[in-house]
């Protein structure tokens, strides 16, 4: 096997063309599945996780950080939404970091993503567990069998086939937004806002008689609430990741990414104003509920009927998991199939053409952490090392990729100018930069204010460690003239002709 070295210190080993024959991918999505993969990824986030921000915030400041970290997220949607269809690969952040910074840039940028889609399904397999273990009643050392149960369907219904795949991710989104919009319904007749939402005083105290301040805790409670206000978000930018399984991905790829932001948008302001303004329920219980929508259902029907309502509840937690499953999968393949991880991993299903290998490893990864959390951490710490720590550190990956994406666009649009661009992004590089600002902001907030969040930043450094000591040693040596590696390639000689 012949070698060609280029520049950075790297190398490309030659591939025949049975190596692409045998990670080859169908193209079968359109723009609506695109829409509910983006939509479907983050939807958990809409059932719980938010409602933090309340106690740090209050309504107010948990409203604005919303806004805010909303225009984080149009200005990083945009930005995908022009790269996206101009580089249509399935590495999505790394493609586009590839052809702005060349290997190590593309190959660091990928390895931040790769934190968020390996960790994220692994913590919302553990939401699933709790609400499963509390419906069926199963005791808790039955945990790690809801996880293996959740990983064995879902990694099966992708591994099954792309169109099974995309047409249970619809069906689930529709489902979990379904539900709440049931409950968006439910809540307008018991809406009390000024008694309940506003129920949060300075220093997160409870106001028994409601009517507090909008910012009780000021512009510090703001910044505090950042962290929270992700969810509402998080994993939207997965979508790239289906590139080359889409059927006109210039056309279709950003119709998705976009109409996604906006029915997450709408939803994230429906679900901030109603939830914590229903009757009985208030900002301050609402702020440190592991189950808020259930909350809001419980106080507007009562307990009877709760477990049906924890199994509506599951539909959001099954569309994220699900969709994240997806994009793990294809993140592995991406760099696999460059040569960036082990190679075996990006060989696809000889029938079914989809990337089994690397949703297995991805599963087994994520099962691993989980178990060796549950049986090494004590009692009563393991619920919050997994939802919080593990958590945090999916976000730390992905504010850090956000960081990275942002930087390719403003590069792209520098250093590129002739790419094909389908979509142009309005907001161009003022929008990109202010995605990093706040990007940076929040990491900076987590940092400085979470101890748990610190705590999960030397598992993300090991993982790095781990994987750039792979790369330094080996992978850069071998890499694999994939699309992503080609285009980069043509467009650099271009740029220097």
């Amino acid at each position: 096997m012949s070698e060609t070295k280029v520049g950075g210190g790297v190398a490309y080993a030659h591939r025949d063309q049975a190596y692409f024959d045998r990670r080859g991918l169908l193209r079968h999505a359109n723009a609506w599945h695109l829409w509910a993969l983006g939509v479907g990824a983050v939807i958990s986030g809409h059932f719980s996780g938010w409602n933090g921000g309340l106690l740090q915030g209050g309504w107010g400041g948990m409203l604005v950080a919303t806004l805010i970290i909303g225009v984080m997220y149009l200005g990083l949607t945009f930005a995908i939404a022009e790269m996206s269809p101009a580089l249509p690969h399935t590495g999505g952040a790394y493609s586009f970091a590839r052809t702005a910074m060349g290997p190590w840039g593309g190959f660091l940028t990928g390895l931040t993503e790769n934190v968020e889609y390996v960790l994220a399904p692994a913590v919302v397999a553990f939401f699933i567990g709790s609400y499963m273990s509390g419906i069926f009643e199963t005791p808790d050392s039955w945990q790690p069998a809801w996880w293996i149960g959740c990983y064995v369907v879902f990694v099966g219904f992708n591994m099954w086939g792309v169109a099974l795949s995309f047409r249970v991710t619809l069906i689930v989104t529709l489902l979990a937004l379904l539900c709440l919009a049931a409950f968006w319904i439910s809540a307008l007749p018991h809406v009390d806002f000024g008694r309940f939402a506003l129920d949060v005083g300075p220093g997160g105290v409870l106001l028994p008689e409601g009517h507090g301040p909008l910012l009780p805790n000021g512009i510090m409670g703001v910044f505090m609430a950042l962290p929270f206000a992700v969810w509402l978000f998080l994993a939207i930018e997965q979508l790239p990741l289906a590139a080359e399984e889409s059927m006109d991905p210039k056309r279709d790829m950003p119709r998705g990414i976009l109409l996604g932001f906006l029915t997450l948008s709408v939803s994230a302001l429906a679900i901030l104003t109603l939830n914590p303004s229903v009757a009985g329920i208030g900002s301050h219980a609402l702020g440190a509920s592991g189950e808020p929508l259930l909350d809001g259902f419980r106080a507007i029907y009562g307990d009877g009927p709760a477990k049906i309502l924890a199994l509506v509840a599951v539909l959001g937690l099954v569309a994220s998991f699900h969709s994240i499953v997806f994009a793990q999968g294809r993140q592995i393949f991406s760099l696999s199939r460059a040569g960036y991880f082990p190679t075996f991993l990006s060989v696809t299903h000889d029938r079914r053409r989809t990337p089994h290998l690397a949703m297995v490893f991805g599963a087994i990864v994520g099962l691993g952490v989980l178990n060796a959390i549950w049986f090494l951490a004590g009692e009563d710490e393991r619920g919050s090392i997994i939802g919080f720590t593990l958590l945090n550190m999916a976000v730390f990956g992905a504010m850090l990729s956000y960081i990275m994406q942002a930087l390719s666009f403003i590069l792209l649009r520098r250093n590129h100018p002739d790419i094909v661009r389908p979509f142009r992004n309005p907001l161009g590089i003022p929008g990109a930069v202010a995605t990093i600002a706040i990007a940076a902001v929040t990491l900076f907030i987590q940092v400085v204010g979470d101890p748990t969040y610190r705590a999960g930043i030397a598992g993300v450094a090991i993982w790095f460690a781990i994987c750039i000591a792979y790369f330094a040693l080996f992978g850069r040596h071998r890499l694999i003239l994939s699309p992503e590696e080609e285009f980069a390639l043509e467009n650099g000689r271009r740029r220097k002709a």
